[in-house]
Formats: structure tokens, sequence, C-alpha cells
């Protein structure tokens, strides 16, 4: 097959050398950054740099941040193949996959939203590597009218490139569950990292702190636009985690042992059934 990848950064760099190094499918790719270009082609992540490829690309993968993503779907529908798959990698998908129901609604080309649990802690293509989606899981929002086949296609290609499962769900529930295991985790290590005394933990941690403070290193350009556009899911999120505080601390400032036991105990509880 011939794979297109818009947007060679993180994420569309390791699908792109991903691609390589474990089939024998031709992979298109595209930056508005030649210099990236220049790397992947240098690289051999790429057999073919530009977007003329895309119009004969069997599946088109777009890794660029959500507003980026409609926008290019919008400008480059008309050019793709007819019978393509087009998968979206985006961190959230209501925007996304609303905006491409739209935009696909009148071609022979079907969408899918798309969302690898996979990153690292630097971004750019100079990030990449072959190995990012190792065991990780795919989520794919297929919708009701997603042909069977297509879908089975895009799960036998990302389980492929190393993906350790595939995971189906719908828009909603994506943006809901990714709100509390990622975004809030993001929100939550920021805020900690942001304490006036962060600066004087060396000598002071045996590895809490540095869990604690791992995805505050974050883009922040990226998660702003993450964040905003899931912000009703998001908010909820922070409500709850904002209540939990304020009952450990409501505890701790009453001297309550007994209840703070428990409530540490119920926590203990959760993680353990949780692994």
């Amino acid at each position: 097959m011939r794979i297109a990848v818009a947007g060679l950064g993180l994420i569309g760099g390791s699908f792109a050398k991903a691609i390589k190094l474990k089939t024998n499918h031709t992979v298109v790719g595209f930056d508005t950054d030649e210099s990236v270009i220049r790397k992947a082609v240098e690289s051999g992540a790429l057999d073919e740099a530009g977007l003329a490829g895309f119009a004969t690309a069997d599946i088109v993968l777009v890794a660029l941040y959500p507003g980026a993503a409609v926008e290019f779907m919008q400008k480059n529908a008309p050019a793709f193949k007819r019978g393509a798959i087009v998968i979206d990698l985006c961190g959230v998908k209501r925007y996304v996959v609303d905006a491409a129901r739209e935009i696909f609604a009148s071609r022979e080309i079907t969408f899918i939203g798309g969302h690898p649990m996979a990153g690292r802690e630097v971004s750019g293509f100079d990030g990449s590597v072959e190995t990012l989606f190792e065991g990780a899981s795919m989520i794919l929002t297929p919708e009701e009218n997603t042909p069977p086949a297509a879908l089975l296609l895009a799960e036998e290609f990302f389980l492929r490139l190393g993906f350790g499962r595939i995971t189906r769900t719908d828009a909603a529930t994506h943006d809901e569950m990714i709100a509390f295991t990622s975004q809030l985790a993001h929100i939550v290590s920021s805020a900690y990292a942001q304490n006036p005394i962060a600066s004087q933990f060396r000598g002071f941690s045996a590895g809490s702190f540095g869990d604690m403070t791992r995805v505050a290193k974050l883009n922040e350009d990226m998660w702003t636009e993450l964040f905003l556009l899931n912000a009703d899911f998001l908010s909820e999120q922070i409500g709850v985690i904002t209540d939990n505080l304020t009952a450990f601390r409501r505890l701790i400032n009453a001297r309550d042992a007994a209840g703070l036991h428990a409530m540490l105990r119920a926590g203990r509880i959760i993680k353990e059934n949780l692994n």
C-alpha cells in the first residue's frame, strides 16, 4: 500500500519510521517545514515527499494539531484517492470527527478518528522513533456507517506497526476518558511543578517528585489547544480532583486520623484493583 503522512513531528515521524521498518509499504510525507522533510528523506523515513503523492495514497495519516488537521483535510480532501482511508491522530476526537464528517460526507473516502496512546517528553521529527508505539493502545472511533472492511484493514495496519491493542470507542467517550487519563494528569503535574519550593527538591525525593513532574515537561502549544477543545470534560475532571484534595485537606486540618486512614486506604484499594 501507499501510506501518506501529513505532519512529520514526533507522532508523524515515528509512524513514518515504523512503517518503513515493519512493512513494505511506500511512505509519502509532507510537512510545512522543508528542513524536516529533508531530514525525513535523508533518514530513510520517506520514500517520497510532497502533497502530490497524497492523491494516490491508500491510507492518509493526519498527524497535526486538531485545528491544523481539520484545515488540512478541508483543503486537500478533493485530491484524495477515491476509496482511501483517512485517519487523524489527534488527542481530541469530537472536534475533528464532527468536522471530518462534513468534509467527507459527499466523497467516497472513509474517515476514522484515531489516537495513538504513546508519546515522549520531546517533540519534533528529531525525537521520533520507530519503536514509539510498541505495546501501546491505538484508539479508533469508527461510526455506524464505517465500512467493516476499512476498519479491519486499519486495525491490522496499526497492529503490524507494534501496537499492543486496538481500542474501539465513540468520540465523546474518548474525550471523556482522555480528560481523566491524560489531560488531567498533565494539568496536575504542571500545577505541582509550579510550587514555589519545587526548585529545592534535590536531596529530598526518592523518585516521587520526578514521577509527579514528568509530564509537566510538555508542548504548551499543543496542550493548550487540546485542553480548550475538551474544556467541558477536562473542567469536570479538575472539579473531581479538587474535591478530593479539599477532602484530604479538611481531614488533615482536623487531625482526623481515622478519616485520613480510611481515605488513603480507599485510594490504595482502587489502585490495587486497577493493577
